[in-house]
C-alpha cells in the first residue's frame, strides 16, 4: 500500500547471512537496484496517483510529479538516500568489490555489519524490484540503469489509485442528509461530505472559476461535476433544438458532380451553355486582326498563294480522270447520332438474270397486261428474258434513265433516321356518323325546268315554297310550279340584256319578285292564279307607296339644295304593266347581286363594273323608293353582300376579304380572311353565328364568327370553280355548285351553345347539268322547309 502523506518513511536493516558465490552477482545486482530504486519507485507511484501520468514518461516527468504532489517526504530519509547515491556514483569504495555490498538502502559493507544493524528483508519487493530495472552499458562504458515500462495490475501496489466511487446503489442521497458522509466505497469506507455553503462560497471567490465548471453536482458522490469542450457543445445543441434526429448521417457520400457517366457536363446550378453576350472581345487581337486586313489590301500579305504553272498542269490532270466514289462515306458521321448510310440496291434476283428458270418468264397475257399498264402501276420496270448466252443480250433501254433516278434517289435522300409510327391512317379520321341516318337530304333529280334559250343565270323559290323563278340570258323571266313542273307565267324584260339576278321578296303578305335586267331592277306581280286578291292588293300598296313619300319628303343638301340622286325610281311602260311590271329601279350600273333584309322593305344591290367603287354597292328602301351608298370608299372590288338574319350586320365580300359592318354604329364591326384568291358567292347561316364562303380557286371555306378571323374548316371536293353556296333556312344542309357540273350536299350541324364545333359531313354528289364553255352550275338554291334543291345552267 502507498503510504499517507505527511508520514515519514523508515528503512530497516535486517543482518542476513552471507550468500553462496554462484549468487553473489545476482544479490549485488539486486542490492544496487534496491538502493537506486527505494525511493524513485515510491515516489513514482505517489506522483502517479495525484497527476494521472502516463507509464511511458520519463525519470524527470517523474521528479516534477513528485514535487507537485501533496506528499511530503521525509527530510532524513531524502538525506540518507541522496549521500548514499552520490556515493555509489563516486566510487568511494574502489577496493570494494560488488560482491561484498549488502544489499540495502544504505549499501554498506558486509564486513562492516554487526547482527545489531537493522537491515531490509529481501523478499517479494526485492524480486519486483530486480523485474523493473536492467542494466546496460553506455557509451562510455559505464553501467547504465534503465526502467522498465510499468504494467498495470490493480492487485498490486504498483496500480494507478482509483477514485472512490458510491456504491450505494438506488438509495436516494436524502438519506444521507443527517451524517457527515454521503456513502461508502467499494472497501466499505466512508465518503465524505463535501464541503459547502459558505465555505465553498469564500473558495469559489478566492480563486478563478475553473474550465469546465457547470454548477452542477454529482449525485453519485457530492463533488461539483466538470464537463468536457465537446460535452458543453453537445448541451448547447439540445437547448438550441440543433440536435439532428434519428437516421441522420453526419459523413454522407460525397456526390460526384462532374465525374461519373452520363454526368461530365451536369452542372448542379445551370447546364445551359455561356450565353454569347458575356463575351467580351480583346482590344489587342482587334488591333492586330486591324493590322493584318490592312496589310493584306496593300499588298504585303497574300492569303492565298498564287497557283504556279504545275499546280494548274496537275489540275487539269486531275479533271480529266476525275471520279466520284458515292460510297466512299458510309459510316454514320459522330456529330448526328441518327444519320444513316446511303441506301444500297437490292442484290439482283432471277427476274434480272439472262437466263432465268421457266417459271420467271411471263406468258403473253402477262405481257399483254404489262404493256397495257400505266409505267407507275408496273411492279417491274422490265420483263424477264431468256438469252443463250451472255453476249446475245442487248443493251438495256433505260439504263441512263435508272442511272439518273438513282442519283436523284442519292441526292434527295434526308439520310436521317426518324422515328416512324405505325398507325392506321383511318383512325386518325374523325368517326362520322353514317349517311343514312342523316337523311333527309336530296339524293336524285325529280324535275327538270325546260325552256329557256341559253344559260339559266339565276333562279329563287318563293317563301311559301309552292313556285320557282327563273331568269337567263334570253332576257326572260319564269315562273314554274315547283311539284309539277309547269310554266305558268312567262316575260321577256329584254331583247339584248341576260336577266342576271331573280329573287322573291321574303315576305308572306306580299307577292313581288325583283329581277336585275341590265341596269335596271323590274318589281314584278304575277298575274294569274299565283297571287290571291290579298296578296295582289298588298304588294300594290307596297309598291306604290314610295312614290307619295318621295314627293312630300325630297332629299336635299346642307345647303338646301335638292340633293342628286343616284338611281331613278320610276313607273315602267304601260306595256310592261299590262304583264304585272309595276315599279323600276335604274341604276348607273349593271347590278349583278341582289340580297334581300328579312322583313322585305330593304333590299341591297351590287354593281362590280362600276368605274366608282363608292357606288358599287347600294342599300334601297322600297316603301320609301330611297337609294343610299353606305361607303365612301370602299377597300376591294365589291362581289356579293347578305344581311344578319337578327342583327344590324351587313356582311360585304370583296375579291379576298369579307368584312362585316355595323349599320346602326356605322362602323367595322369584323374583317374576315378566308384565304382565298377571288371569291364567288357567300351564304350565312340561319342562325347567323356561321358563315360559308365560295371560291373561283376550288375551295370552300367555313367561318365561325365566333372564333378567330381565318376559316374554320376548308373543304375541297371540287376540281373546278364554286360559283354558288347555301345554307338550307331550317334543315342543317347546305349545297355548292360548281363549274364540274356536280353538286356537293353536306350535312352541317351547328349548335348554339358555342362551346360546341360545328359538325360537317359530306353526304352526296349530285351530277346535272352538262359542262358548256368551262360553265357548269351557276346558281343553287333550297326549298324553305323540305329538303329540295334547284340549281341553274345549260339545259
Amino acid at each position: 500500500m502507498a503510504q499517507r502523506a505527511g508520514q515519514k518513511r523508515k528503512v530497516v536493516e535486517v543482518p542476513r547471512p552471507q550468500p553462496d558465490p554462484q549468487e553473489e552477482d545476482e544479490l549485488d545486482a539486486v542490492a544496487l537496484n534496491g538502493a537506486l530504486e527505494d525511493n524513485d519507485s515510491e515516489e513514482e507511484s505517489e506522483g502517479s496517483e495525484e497527476a494521472g501520468l502516463d507509464e511511458d514518461e520519463d525519470e524527470d516527468e517523474l521528479e516534477d510529479d513528485e514535487i507537485e504532489s501533496d506528499e511530503i517526504p521525509s527530510s532524513e530519509d531524502e538525506e540518507d538516500v541522496r549521500a548514499q547515491v552520490d556515493k555509489l556514483r563516486t566510487n568511494d569504495r574502489p577496493n570494494t568489490p560488488p560482491a561484498k555490498l549488502m544489499g540495502s538502502d544504505t549499501a554498506k559493507d558486509v564486513s562492516s555489519l554487526s547482527p545489531e544493524t537493522p537491515m531490509k528483508q529481501l523478499g517479494q519487493e526485492g524480486r519486483k524490484r530486480k523485474q523493473l530495472l536492467r542494466t546496460e552499458v553506455d557509451a562510455n562504458g559505464e553501467p547504465r540503469y534503465i526502467y522498465n515500462e510499468i504494467e498495470p495490475n490493480y492487485d498490486s501496489d504498483d496500480s494507478d489509485f482509483l477514485v472512490p466511487t458510491n456504491t450505494i446503489g438506488n438509495i436516494p442521497l436524502s438519506y444521507y442528509d443527517e451524517y457527515p458522509h454521503i456513502g461508502y466505497d467499494i472497501n466499505g469506507r466512508r465518503i465524505a461530505r463535501p464541503a459547502k455553503g459558505e465555505a465553498l462560497d469564500s473558495l469559489l471567490d478566492s480563486i478563478d472559476i475553473p474550465e469546465g465548471w457547470t454548477g452542477l453536482t454529482d449525485p453519485n458522490t457530492g463533488k461539483p461535476m466538470q464537463l468536457s469542450g465537446d460535452d458543453l457543445e453537445v448541451l448547447k445543441k439540445l437547448t438550441r433544438n440543433e440536435a439532428p434526429g434519428e437516421g441522420y448521417d453526419p459523413y454522407p457520400d460525397m456526390v460526384e458532380y462532374f465525374t461519373g457517366k452520363g454526368m461530365e457536363m451536369t452542372m448542379p446550378l445551370s447546364a445551359a451553355p455561356e450565353p454569347k453576350r458575356r463575351f467580351v472581345p480583346s482590344m489587342h487581337e482587334h488591333k492586330r486582326v486591324m493590322k493584318m486586313v490592312k496589310a493584306i489590301k496593300e499588298g504585303r500579305i497574300r492569303p492565298y498563294r498564287a497557283p504556279t504553272e504545275e499546280d494548274k498542269e496537275q489540275d487539269d490532270a486531275e479533271q480529266d480522270f476525275a471520279s466520284y466514289d458515292i460510297w466512299s462515306n458510309e459510316i454514320p458521321r459522330p456529330d448526328h447520332p441518327m444519320n444513316v448510310p446511303a441506301p444500297k440496291l437490292p442484290p439482283p434476283g432471277y427476274e434480272e438474270s439472262y437466263h432465268p428458270p421457266p417459271e420467271y418468264l411471263p406468258d403473253k397475257q402477262e405481257k399483254e397486261t404489262w404493256e397495257t399498264q400505266d409505267e407507275e402501276d408496273r411492279e417491274r420496270d422490265f420483263l424477264p428474258q431468256d438469252h443463250s448466252a451472255l453476249r446475245r443480250v442487248p443493251g438495256y433501254a433505260k439504263f441512263v434513265k435508272d442511272k439518273f433516278e438513282r442519283c436523284l434517289d442519292l441526292y434527295l435522300a434526308p439520310r436521317v433516321r426518324r422515328s416512324k409510327l405505325n398507325i392506321d391512317p383511318e383512325s386518325l379520321l374523325p368517326k362520322l356518323p353514317d349517311p343514312n341516318e342523316l337523311r333527309p337530304f336530296p339524293s336524285i333529280c325529280t324535275a327538270m325546268f325546260k325552256g329557256h334559250d341559253g344559260r339559266i343565270r339565276s333562279l329563287n323559290i318563293d317563301p311559301q315554297g309552292r313556285y320557282l323563278a327563273t331568269g337567263g340570258d334570253d332576257g326572260t323571266v319564269r315562273v314554274w310550279e315547283l311539284q309539277t313542273g309547269k310554266q305558268l307565267r312567262r316575260l321577256r324584260l329584254s331583247s339584248s340584256e341576260a336577266v342576271n339576278q331573280v329573287s322573291w321578296q321574303p315576305s308572306r303578305e306580299t307577292c313581288i319578285i325583283a329581277a336585275c335586267c341590265g341596269e335596271n331592277v323590274q318589281f314584278i306581280i304575277p298575274q294569274g292564279d299565283i297571287c290571291n286578291p290579298q296578296q295582289d292588293r298588298r304588294s300594290r300598296e307596297v309598291l306604290d307607296s314610295g312614290f307619295g313619300y318621295a314627293t312630300s319628303n325630297p332629299s336635299k343638301t346642307a345647303a338646301g339644295v335638292d340633293k342628286p340622286s343616284s338611281a331613278n325610281w320610276l313607273r315602267p311602260s304601260t306595256t310592261l304593266q299590262d304583264k304585272g311590271v309595276l315599279l323600276t329601279l335604274t341604276l348607273r350600273s349593271t347590278p349583278k347581286t341582289l340580297a334581300w333584309h328579312r322583313r322585305g322593305d330593304y333590299f341591297s344591290t351590287v354593281s362590280p363594273s362600276t368605274a366608282a367603287t363608292s357606288t358599287a354597292v347600294a342599300i334601297h328602301t322600297l316603301s320609301k323608293h330611297q337609294t343610299q351608298h353606305p361607303f365612301r370608299r370602299l377597300k376591294g372590288l365589291a362581289q356579293t353582300v347578305c344581311f344578319h338574319p337578327s342583327k344590324p350586320l351587313f356582311f360585304v365580300a370583296t375579291r379576298q376579304r369579307v368584312r362585316v359592318y355595323d349599320l346602326q354604329q356605322q362602323r367595322l364591326e369584323k374583317e374576315l380572311q378566308p384565304g382565298a384568291q377571288w371569291i364567288s358567292d357567300i351564304s350565312l347561316h340561319p342562325l347567323g353565328s356561321n358563315l360559308l364562303v365560295s371560291s373561283y380557286d376550288k375551295r370552300l371555306l367555313w367561318h365561325d364568327l365566333d372564333l378567330a378571323a381565318t376559316p374554320y374548316k376548308t373543304l375541297r371536293y371540287h376540281s373546278k370553280a364554286i360559283r354558288s353556296v347555301k345554307f338550307h333556312p331550317s334543315l342543317p344542309l347546305f349545297v355548292d355548285g360548281s363549274d364540274d357540273g356536280t353538286l356537293q350536299v353536306f350535312h352541317g350541324n351547328v349548335m348554339g351553345d358555342s362551346l360546341e364545333n360545328a359538325t360537317v359531313v359530306p353526304l352526296k354528289v349530285l351530277r346535272g347539268h352538262k359542262v358548256v364553255k368551262n360553265l357548269g352550275v351557276l346558281d343553287v338554291e333550297w326549298h324553305p322547309r323540305e329538303a329540295w334543291c334547284a340549281l341553274s345552267g345549260y339545259m
